[in-house]
């Protein structure tokens, strides 16, 4: 296998010193720090359509020019991925308006589907991303629905929650207008943000175009983007129906996870469920 690397970055133009050193922080691939003639390089193991995904999804990202800082792909082959190393900022140089900042300016880059030209994958669950023309058509049909039925053949959801779903995914044209299409990294929770010395940096993108809250739903998942994002991606003020439109556009990533790492996030599930069957 080693050998298949090997050959990946001679076709880059890269002459590799040393061994695989293992990174932190993948729960799903296999992350590598390696030292070349030419510089520190990040190497990724993964199955191979999965890693072809996230380098497209790179690429588009680098592509939209929003000013935020995206590894540079250096070669993908097989099951290997090969990228620019990114050196992490001391922490009195992050400045989380510079990602809202820039995040507002990738959202700016829309088009008239929502979806993608293929399907990728959140973490190791498939995405299906066959475009549709209206995003409350594309949020049922290829985000809850999918997530809804899996996490009930696994026994994870019962017939009363997956019901549930279904019956919001089927009431989103009630309350919820269709937008264009923006460009999103579609798996923006906290650790995908890296700040550089060069400025904030997104990292291993789930990338489609739909409705922009949903990076700004994962950002807030775990934790907050604190003040200084939101005073520069909504000028300090959330926009009307930021309520239900955060709990709408958790309630995938959610799934996912509950489908990804078990029962433990069930009950985050159930709150965002419920949020959502209080009305908008």
């Amino acid at each position: 296998m080693l050998d298949s690397l090997d050959a990946l970055l001679e076709t880059a133009g890269l002459t590799g010193r040393g061994s695989l050193l293992p990174l932190s922080g993948g729960d799903i691939a296999a992350v590598y720090r390696l030292t070349t003639d030419q510089g520190d390089v990040v190497v990724k193991s993964d199955v191979p359509a999965r890693l072809a995904g996230e380098a497209e999804g790179l690429q588009a990202l680098a592509r939209a020019n929003s000013g935020l800082i995206v590894p540079e792909v250096l070669g993908q082959q097989g099951a290997w991925l090969v990228m620019e190393a990114l050196e992490a900022a001391p922490a009195h140089q992050r400045r989380a308006a510079a990602l809202g900042e820039g995040l507002r300016k990738l959202h700016g880059n829309t088009g008239e589907a929502h979806g993608w030209p293929r399907d990728n994958a959140c973490g190791s669950t498939p995405q299906p991303n066959k475009p549709l023309p209206d995003g409350r058509a594309f949020q049922r049909e290829r985000r809850l629905l999918p997530l809804a039925r899996a996490c009930y053949e696994r026994g994870l959801l019962d017939k009363r929650l997956k019901v549930a779903v279904e019956a919001i995914a089927e009431s989103l044209e009630t309350w919820l207008e269709d937008v264009p299409a923006s460009l999103v990294h579609g798996d923006l929770w906290s650790g995908n943000v890296l700040y550089t010395p060069r400025g904030p940096a997104i990292i291993d993108p789930a990338v489609y175009r739909h409705y922009p809250e949903v990076d700004i739903a994962m950002l807030t998942l775990f934790g907050s983007p604190g003040d200084a994002f939101f005073d520069a991606y909504w000028n300090g003020s959330p926009p009307a129906g930021w309520g239900p439109r955060e709990a709408l556009f958790q309630l995938y990533p959610l799934l996912n996870h509950l489908l990804l790492f078990g029962g433990g996030y069930r009950q985050a599930v159930v709150g965002a469920i419920e949020k959502l069957q209080a009305g908008p």
